[in-house]
């Protein structure tokens, strides 16, 4: 169905009766489980920053001989990472007669405002709040999309928007790719696996997280669970019902999530990962306002700043080119 451009009025926007049902998913399941609208961070600055640091490799053969002077000096070096966040921003005007006429019904078949014939309960009381919410649901499936797939960007000046860097672009380190397509194995998966957890990744098996698609989603169920005979469990991550697998990296969550990439699969150490808000003073985030009156209507603003702080990009990996065919599936 088409959306409205510009204000809602009797006309464009009509009552109906009866039980009202959404059409479009509104699932967003990597923003819910690291914190959602309402959860994650703060920050005081467009761009927020965050620090890692290594050690140096174990050394079997460093033993001193006794009463040895002091070795050479050595320390560890910090390193920095940073994000930017991005304007999320939506307007709403609704005309004083269609915030008032709730009792006006259109007829069946009609997108005429009418009466007539009509009997029954209109669910939407208030306009305003129902609106409010679908924009809200919109801005969250926006930030699902920006942090997967988001492209960095940081002007230098107002003539571009600030773009918060997605997940898939931050991974620099665990990556796998596969030129010719590749179909979803065990084997596959465990290679990706061991990659990351021999750089640190996934150590938190409560939050190692395997993010893929639908069809990803039939191969991994094939590869771990229909070939191997292991019994499908699930577990709660941040209020989200995941189902888990059993790999020799130990067991990790199966996210199936709408906005990944068809031949893609990430791994994802989930306690790295949080939304980052820039609250603005006496506001907060994602807040709703209004706008400045013209006329015989009421005009709202919806907006907030968000982006995503992934911690450090080796605790996650992906694996690219991958089939997107049903063979075996």
């Amino acid at each position: 169905m088409p959306g409205i451009a510009g204000m809602l009025d009797t006309f464009n926007s009509p009552n109906f009766v009866g039980e009202l049902f959404g059409v479009t998913p509104t699932d967003t399941p990597l923003l819910s489980s690291i914190g959602g609208l309402t959860g994650g961070q703060s920050t005081d600055s467009t761009i927020f920053t965050w620090q890692s640091y290594d050690l140096r490799d174990p050394d079997a053969n460093r033993q001193r001989l006794e009463g040895a002077d002091a070795p050479a000096p050595e320390a560890r070096k910090r390193q920095n990472a940073f994000n930017v966040v991005e304007i999320h921003q939506e307007a709403l005007s609704i005309s004083y007669t269609r915030e008032a006429a709730n009792g006006q019904f259109a007829g069946t078949g009609s997108a005429v405002p009418t009466s007539a014939g009509v009997t029954g309960t209109n669910p939407v009381g208030d306009e305003l709040a129902w609106q409010t919410q679908r924009h809200l649901e919109q801005i969250a499936r926006d930030i699902e999309v920006s942090f997967i797939s988001g492209t960095f960007a940081q002007p230098t000046d107002n003539t571009a928007p600030r773009k918060t860097r997605g997940l898939l672009q931050a991974i620099q380190t665990n990556v796998i790719t596969h030129a010719t397509p590749t179909a979803l194995t065990e084997d596959v998966v465990v290679d990706l696996l061991q990659e990351t957890w021999e750089n640190g990744g996934i150590s938190v098996s409560e939050t190692a997280t395997l993010v893929c698609g639908a069809h990803q989603k039939r191969m991994l169920t094939k590869a771990f669970i229909t070939d191997k005979g292991y019994r499908e469990q699930t577990r709660n991550v941040g209020g989200v019902q995941l189902q888990t697998i059993e790999t020799d990296f130990g067991r990790l969550n199966i996210m199936l999530n709408r906005y990944m990439p068809t031949d893609t699969v990430v791994v994802a150490s989930l306690d790295e990962l949080a939304p980052v808000f820039l609250r603005i003073p006496g506001r907060g985030f994602l807040f709703t306002e209004p706008l400045a009156k013209t006329g015989s209507s009421d005009k709202y603003q919806i907006y907030g700043e968000v982006g995503l702080r992934y911690g450090n990009e080796r605790n996650h990996g992906k694996i690219t080119g991958l089939s997107t065919t049903s063979e075996g599936a």
